[in-house]
């Protein structure tokens, strides 16, 4: 039986800002006097948007920002209403969305917990079961009863993630609240999304620019691309589609032209950073297991004594996968002031298809520190004509494919 649906659903705002007064006043005396008043263009944040969610579905919702996603989940939780279509929902829903938007400063943290739980839904008896469960798993029981104007901003958003999450639902909708509090406090987040959706049943909406965690916990996927559902499927193919999306448009924006973030002390500068085929030659797309080369150019302006240049590769959001150190012999040289020239080459380069970027730095051992740092300083993609990237294969980064397998009876 679906929970949801969402039938034709189009959602149009008016473009500009607000008018004042005056200018209302004009507008109105205008069109009384049989003149045209010019509108504002109309930008649609949905544009004929349809499908339906199945008891128990967990359903991620995921899109470039501006695609609509977090237009179509106010359209859910019934914060919005569509322009046109129709929106049927079955079942009470939790939305977590804009998590503790409706605390009050000058309340406790006690008070608030009542209030908020109040605007989500849930009884007083209700908040009174819960209450101290509520408060056990935001770590809260030592600040309850001070001021929610003297919590920190971490400190408000685990008790409201507490509260919303205490709430005895049908229908869960979640717009990037699972990162929340310090790295402990999210990984009781997950678990708790995790004991929603695999032991509660719940029927679930996510949406996340994490899009590790929606492959992890979803078993659906919607991409959204301006206003429009592009795909509507199972979490690898849609995620992976999305990655290719995204790889596309990191490439025609040229992100490495301008977006990366360079620190020197002065002592050394980065003149040229490139990547080299089996050929030699530079190029943006390496190939899947051929030989390639990462080449750099430096200007020394102070001699380097114990120098150590490190070359990392990192995804296009920041996972670092590797890094390569200089051998030791270079550490027991001094580098003389001048232009030089390095060069690191890989056999049978093993990362899957996708955009990577470059890292580089350089450190000095006598006295110890980094003269040189850069990250996101080049993209580069790998290609693979045997290789997809929405075969299970290439799940991850690196390959196993030469491993070893047997099975045999215990």
């Amino acid at each position: 039986m679906s929970v949801i649906e969402v039938n034709h659903v189009t959602k149009e705002y008016r473009l500009g800002a607000m008018q004042g007064l005056k200018q209302t006043i004009l507008n109105t005396a205008a069109r009384l006097t049989g003149k045209k008043v010019q509108k504002r263009p109309l930008f649609k944040a949905l544009d004929d948007v349809s499908f339906s969610i199945e008891q128990g579905e967990v359903v991620g919702i995921i899109g470039h920002n501006g695609a609509g996603k977090s237009t179509l989940l106010k359209m859910l939780a019934r914060i919005s209403t569509p322009t046109s279509g129709s929106v049927k929902v079955n079942g009470r829903i939790a939305p977590l969305i804009e998590v503790g938007a409706g605390f009050v400063p000058e309340f406790t943290g006690r008070e608030n917990v009542y209030l908020n739980g109040a605007i989500l839904g849930m009884s007083k008896k209700e908040i009174d079961k819960k209450f101290d469960e509520i408060v056990e798993f935001a770590e809260m029981a030592e600040f309850i009863d001070t001021p929610v104007k003297r919590y920190s901003s971490g400190m408000q958003v685990k008790l409201a993630f507490s509260v919303a999450t205490s709430i005895e639902s049908e229908i869960l909708i979640v717009d990037e609240v699972l990162a929340v509090g310090d790295l402990a406090f999210q990984r009781k987040c997950f678990d708790r999304m995790e004991d929603l959706i695999k032991r509660q049943g719940r029927t679930v909406l996510i949406v996340s620019h994490n899009i590790r965690q929606i492959e992890r916990l979803c078993t659906r996927v919607l991409l959204l691309d301006h206003g429009v559902v592009r795909m509507d499927g199972q979490p690898n193919r849609v995620c992976n589609a999305f990655y290719e999306q995204s790889d596309r448009i990191i490439v025609s924006q040229k992100a490495d032209a301008g977006k990366f973030r360079l620190a020197s002390t002065g002592e050394v500068e980065l003149l040229e950073l490139y990547c080299a085929g089996s050929d030699g030659k530079p190029v943006k797309e390496l190939v899947h297991r051929d030989n390639v080369k990462f080449c750099a150019r430096i200007k020394v302006n102070k001699p380097l004594v114990a120098p150590m240049l490190h070359i990392g590769i990192h995804t296009t959001d920041f996972v670092y996968l590797s890094t390569a150190t200089s051998p030791q012999e270079l550490r027991n040289t001094t580098l003389p002031v001048g232009i030089h020239e390095l060069s690191m080459d890989v056999n049978h380069f093993s990362l899957l298809p996708g955009v990577y970027a470059i890292r580089f730095s350089v450190d000095v051992e006598e006295p110890i520190k980094n003269v040189l740092y850069g990250e996101n300083l080049l993209h580069f993609t790998v290609i693979s004509n045997d290789l997809k990237r929405t075969a299970s294969s290439c799940e991850g980064f690196f390959p196993m494919n030469e491993s070893r397998w047997q099975l045999k009876a215990a």
